[in-house]
Formats: structure tokens, C-alpha cells, sequence
């Protein structure tokens, strides 16, 4: 029998065992499944796990406990998991260009918070793009440990809602931080990685890129890469590269440059995953990343990244017909924000109204916002799950034209939807969701 065989044996035998003794968490197993595929998922934090890339994540590498690296282990029986992380490293390393990988870190955020901690001490001083102009909690937020621990300052964008690397200059020169980072999780354009290269290089500061948003348009040549570009380049697994939970460190032409007492920053890293932030790694999730990144490397994916481009920028033309202008006017990358406060809706109240009707978009705040976070004035939208499921530019009317009748059915200050109105936008994503079936999810 094959190693497939065995496996498809042992995950029918274990899912049958998990229905007869576990029957309630079966069912709710089951339950999320089933909304997978009747909601159209159109958020942007988010991407579908090919079945493989879940096989992975259940394998039995699992049982497992390892420290350290590939053959310098603190824990006997890795021999697999050696062969195994290495070819996770080297297949990140071939989908995005880099030197220098490691594939350990348990999110993007913990991946930003052992490089933070490798540069900075506390109280140094750090520059990135403040929360509410589309910044990370981890770029130096007050609610964060990273806004707690370093002198941390935030570039904001300009009053036409974009970048303003002059602004960013003027704060570096002013304030001299040690790192800066290049990167968002809430703005729709593209990020400057040779500009703000430049601003690093002017002031003596390490460059941070966090990609973790936009990997899959970066590993697919869609938007530019910051790997050789930036000193570190951070990000999750699972937001659009399709992956399992977890995130990468990845350094390009300045792997063996020096960071804080003279180590090459490979050797650094390495370091600040373990020990100094982590101790074990996820064996299983090592290997599902592996599976993930080997897709990605494929002209498939390319494709697919394309698509996910085309239908945003799509999708921001539907919504601004509609009269949801989009932020900045419309997007370079797989996220479409607009603002629901200039129609007099919450974003809280927009979000809850089209979770109700099967549709997933998140609240979000806005550089203008001054409400409470669980209300905020933005909305964000996504296409990453859309064009897995096949949806193409053309497919992004219908898309926009469903939010537009929950939205516009609103009547603040409630957030609950007509009866009728609720029925039919029901019923018109049920069938588009079975009109794009999530691809290896049915049968």
C-alpha cells in the first residue's frame, strides 16, 4: 500500500472515530464547513488551505516536539522534521527570492516581534504607519507590546489618503529610529520599497517590510518586492498565500549584514525565533507551509494572484457606481476600503448586516475616524477567496451589487435587515456560492 493510500485510510478511519465518540463537535466540524461554502467570503485577511495544505496541518509530524534547527535539535526523533524544514526554508526561499528564510514563527506577529526584539532595545526608537492610516498593531501600536516597549512613532498618509514619503522622511530625520517599517494591513496601494530604502539608508535605520497582506501578490510578480530591498521581510502564511496559521522571516541581499553587536542578521533571526521568542515550533504547520509554499511557487498561482488584482480593482469600480467610493480611489492590491460613515452607517452595523444575508466584510477604522474600534467609519473588503472560487472581474458587479442591497436596506441606528430584503440576498449568494464552489471542498 502507498504512503497516499495509507494516508486516506487513516483519514477516513479518523474521521469516522471522531463522529462516533465525538458527535457534538462533529457537528459543529461539520456545520463550519457547510458555511464555508454557502458564504461569500469578501474579506481581505484571509485565503483558502487547499485540502493538501489541511492534510499537512493533521499529519502526524504533529506528535512531535523539537527545538532548535534542522540538525542541532534539543529533543531526539526529528530526523523527518530536519528534512521537512528544510524544504519549507528552501521553497520559501524560491517563492519570493530570498537568501534567508525561517519558517519557525507561529504568526506574522510573533515574526515581527523577534525581529523588533533582535533590533531594538526598549525604549529605541521606531517609525511605522500609525493604526489607523492602515498600520499592524505590531508596527508600534499603543495596544501593543511593541508600542510599549519602544519609543514607537507613526507616519499617517497624506490628506489625499495616500503615502506621503516626505512625511516619513521628516519624522525619520527628525527622530532617528533604528528600524522603520514598510508595510499595512488596512491600505490599498503600494508600498515604495526603494524610497523607503532610502529614508532607512539617510538615517542609519533598519528596514522592516511586513508583507504578510499582500505576500501572494509579491510571490506572484504582481506588486514589488521588498526582499532585497528591505533588511527583513515578515509575513503570515495563511492571508494569501493559502497556507496554515503561522508566518516567515525572510531576509534577501542583506542576510549577512550586521545587526546590533556585529551578528549577520541570518544568525540573528535565527536567534530571536529560538530561543528568544519561541520554543517549540509547530511541526505539522512547518510541513503544511511546506505544501503551501510549493503551490505558490507554481504558474498556477501566478495566475490566480492576477486574478485576485483584477477582481479588487473590479470590485472598487462596482462599489463606487453604487456610490461606495473607494478609499484612495480605488486599489493596486487585493483590498477595496470604503468609507460607510459618509452614507451614515457604522462599520460595526455595515459588518453585522451582511454577516446576517451569508456576505464576510470586516470593519475596519479609517485615518478620519474618531468612534469607537467596534464601530469605526471603514469597511474592507477582500478578493483573495473570491478568485479561489473562481469568481473573475466580470463576476464582481454581482458581488457589489449584493453588499449594495444590504447596505442600502439599512436604517441606522439598527443593523438588522428587512425581511424581505434578507430573504433575497440570502437566496442570490446561496446561489452564487454554488455557482463557484470552493475548489477541492465539495464531494
Amino acid at each position: 500500500m502507498s504512503i497516499t493510500e495509507v494516508g486516506a485510510a487513516f483519514t477516513a478511519l479518523a474521521a469516522r472515530e471522531l463522529a462516533t465518540e465525538d458527535p457534538e463537535l462533529t457537528t459543529l466540524l461539520d456545520a463550519e464547513l457547510t458555511a464555508q461554502r454557502d458564504t461569500l467570503a469578501m474579506v481581505a485577511y484571509a485565503s483558502l488551505a487547499a485540502p493538501s495544505v489541511l492534510a499537512c496541518g493533521a499529519a502526524a509530524l504533529a506528535n512531535l516536539t523539537a527545538e532548535g534547527y534542522p540538525g542541532k535539535r534539543y529533543h531526539p526523533g526529528c530526523a523527518r522534521l530536519d528534512d521537512v524544514e528544510r524544504l519549507a526554508v528552501e521553497r520559501a526561499k524560491t517563492a519570493f527570492g530570498a537568501r534567508y528564510a525561517n519558517v519557525q514563527p507561529h504568526s506574522c506577529s510573533s515574526a515581527n516581534l523577534a525581529v523588533l526584539f533582535a533590533l531594538l532595545s526598549p525604549g529605541d526608537t521606531l517609525l511605522g504607519m500609525d493604526l489607523d492610516s492602515g498600520g499592524h498593531l505590531t508596527h508600534g501600536s499603543p495596544a501593543s507590546v511593541t508600542g510599549r516597549h519602544f519609543r514607537a512613532l507613526a507616519y499617517r498618509l497624506g490628506p489625499d489618503g495616500l503615502l506621503d514619503y516626505d512625511h516619513v522622511r521628516d519624522l525619520a530625520k527628525r527622530h532617528e529610529p533604528k528600524v522603520i517599517v514598510a508595510g499595512a494591513s488596512a491600505y490599498p496601494r503600494a508600498f515604495d520599497y526603494v524610497v523607503f530604502r532610502e529614508i532607512a539608508d539617510e538615517v542609519g535605520a533598519y528596514l522592516l517590510a511586513d508583507i504578510s497582506h499582500i505576500a501572494g501578490l509579491v510571490a506572484g510578480g504582481i506588486l514589488p518586492s521588498p526582499i532585497d530591498h528591505a533588511h527583513i521581510t515578515t509575513t503570515s502564511t495563511y492571508k494569501q498565500l493559502g497556507g496554515p496559521r503561522g508566518g516567515l522571516i525572510l531576509s534577501g541581499a542583506e542576510h549577512l549584514t550586521a545587526g546590533p553587536g556585529g551578528v549577520p542578521l541570518a544568525r540573528l533571526l535565527d536567534r530571536a525565533v529560538f530561543p528568544a521568542s519561541q520554543g517549540t515550533l509547530n511541526p505539522a504547520g512547518v510541513a503544511a507551509k511546506a505544501r503551501a509554499l510549493d503551490l505558490v511557487t507554481r504558474p498556477s498561482f501566478r495566475a490566480l494572484a492576477e486574478r485576485i488584482a483584477l477582481d479588487a480593482r473590479a470590485l472598487a469600480a462596482a462599489l463606487a457606481r453604487r456610490g461606495w467610493e473607494p478609499l484612495t480611489g480605488g486599489t493596486d492590491t487585493h483590498m477595496v476600503i470604503v468609507d460607510v460613515a459618509a452614507r451614515g452607517l457604522t462599520g460595526g452595523a455595515a459588518e453585522t448586516a451582511l454577516e446576517s444575508a451569508g456576505i464576510l466584510a470586516n470593519r475596519n477604522r479609517i485615518a478620519a475616524d474618531s468612534g469607537v474600534p467596534g464601530q469605526t467609519s471603514g469597511l474592507r473588503f477582500g478578493t483573495n477567496i473570491l478568485a479561489q472560487r473562481g469568481l473573475s472581474p466580470s463576476d464582481m458587479d454581482a458581488c457589489a451589487d449584493l453588499a449594495d442591497r444590504v447596505l442600502g436596506a439599512l436604517r441606522p441606528p439598527s443593523s438588522a435587515l428587512p425581511a424581505d430584503v434578507l430573504r433575497a440576498v440570502r437566496r442570490d449568494v446561496a446561489d452564487l456560492c454554488a455557482r463557484f464552489p470552493i475548489p477541492g471542498y465539495s464531494g
